[in-house]
């Protein structure tokens, strides 16, 4: 049995698999391929949506079920003993536990996941760490490189000092006495009980940011020169508190024009903090997993991009909270709702992948869809998805060519072809009148390529939003 030997075969998915690990010459020998298997270090790479059989231990099967408790990677017994079939989903990123890596690598170009990743940085500052990726396919070690030297860029401007209210007790007094903490120790003359302004560093940014850094250091791979960046910005920050940070204490800073320096810095540190997840383990190595949700970074992309694109000529409002029902009973919460003078316009609702099962087709989506077009009172509402997770063998996700249509200034016939609009389906649900549109967005080029595509949804959604202004049901045509 070779140890060098490399298995390579197609998923069930259309994605390719990779495992460097020995292969299995007998498979009734179970008990030794199953010490072989524990006695190699294996790696697993597969895309997204993908899935392959391997040969684990069970311990092995095990562990890669426990984390992200299933949601990650779905691991269930092959064929023969001792084999598993590993099924990705919507998470890109890496696991390494009791001696096996797993990488998951999306189905849009390595590259375009940093643009995913939206910290408001040129294409040109994630480069390197782009490459790196694509060169390894290991995630984790490039993120906490960018997350390194852009921290490093950040506080390189002069680390942020603010004022800030203080509480303490003080032989001296400082500021003013703070009468209702003095009042609940009578009596006692000092301490004193002070309240006063301090110009500090110790702010939530600064802590924020070093907690993120602290996780960094106790990723194992990481380079050494980003391994120093990183101790260098615990040196800096030392005089900031360790504080224990949720990844959703991101959302309490409050930009403004002396700290919106850090904003992409605490961008790539929420995503340290939100998908970082190290386990300590005995003997020397240390277990980690860094798993993105492609589903959460689509969703917002596409909704800061599109604000961005449409600001002047569209109010556009992320997570709209209505009720579905006259008695306000059910939630609904779509994506985006774009507004003109106040009045809504048009409704669209994101999915990264339309579906995760080839035979359900769209048919949720577009009643999911359908349900907020009527409690918004809406003529029409659009489904916005990325055209490469549903790609298969160049093809759309029902199997299916991706249909293309007319432009926005006319009412698409389904099915209708038209190569301006690129992925751009229409359909009249009946008796209501409704119009559903799904529109695929192509990441699969340049980032300039990317940009002209969203460039091109945001007129297309103008132009539908001017078409069915002052419309109860729209009709074809402008």
């Amino acid at each position: 049995m070779s140890l060098t030997d490399t298995l390579t075969s197609r998923s069930t998915e259309g994605a390719d698999v990779e495992t460097a690990a020995p292969t299995v010459g007998d498979r009734d020998t179970d008990e030794h391929s199953q010490q072989s298997v524990a006695s190699t270090p294996l790696t697993l790479i597969l895309r997204e949506y993908g899935r392959a059989v391997l040969p684990m231990t069970d311990e092995q099967a095990a562990a890669l079920n426990r984390v992200g408790t299933g949601q990650y990677l779905s691991v269930e017994p092959g064929e023969y003993s001792g084999h598993w079939q590993v099924s990705a989903h919507n998470y890109v990123g890496s696991i390494n536990v009791a001696g096996l890596q797993v990488l998951v690598r999306p189905k849009i170009p390595l590259r375009n996941l940093f643009l995913l990743l939206e910290v408001g940085l040129r294409e040109r500052d994630w480069h390197d760490e782009a490459v790196r990726f694509e060169t390894t396919g290991d995630l984790l070690p490039a993120l906490v490189s960018f997350f390194a030297r852009t921290t490093e860029t950040t506080v390189a401007r002069g680390l942020y000092h603010s004022y800030r209210e203080q509480h303490d007790r003080l032989v001296a007094l400082r500021g003013r006495v703070d009468i209702t903490r003095q009042l609940a120790q009578p009596g006692v003359v000092i301490p004193t009980a002070c309240r006063f302004t301090e110009f500090t560093a110790d702010l939530i940014e600064n802590s924020y940011l070093k907690a993120a850094v602290s996780r960094s250091l106790r990723v194992a791979g990481v380079q050494p020169i980003d391994r120093r960046r990183l101790m260098q910005h615990l040196v800096t920050l030392e005089d900031v508190g360790d504080v224990r940070h949720h990844h959703a204490d991101h959302d309490r800073v409050i930009f403004s024009r002396l700290n919106e320096h850090y904003r992409p810095a605490l961008r790539l540190a929420r995503l340290v903090l939100a998908n970082l997840t190290l386990q300590d383990v005995l003997g020397e190595t240390q277990a980690s997993s860094f798993m993105l949700d492609m589903n959460e970074l689509f969703e917002r992309f596409v909704t800061e991009r599109l604000r961005r694109a449409l600001r002047g000529r569209l109010d556009v409002k992320g997570q709209h909270q209505d009720r579905l029902d006259e008695e306000r009973y059910v939630t609904i919460k779509p994506d985006l709702l774009f507004s003109a003078n106040g009045a809504p316009r048009l409704v669209a609702d994101i999915k990264y992948k339309l579906t995760d099962d080839t035979a359900a087709g769209r048919n949720a989506d577009y009643y999911q869809l359908l349900a907020y077009t009527t409690a918004l009172d809406l003529p029409e509402g659009v489904l916005i998805y990325c055209l490469d997770a549903n790609r298969a063998d160049d093809s759309d996700s029902d199997g299916a060519s991706v249909t293309t249509s007319r432009p926005a200034s006319s009412m698409p016939a389904e099915g209708t072809p038209d190569d301006s609009l690129p992925g751009l389906r229409s359909i009249r649900v009946r008796n209501v009148g409704k119009v559903l549109h799904t529109y695929a967005l192509d990441m699969s080029g340049t980032a300039e390529d990317v940009a002209r595509n969203l460039d091109r949804l945001a007129d297309w959604i103008e132009g539908r939003s001017a078409a069915t202004l002052g419309v109860g049901e729209p009709a074809p045509g402008n």
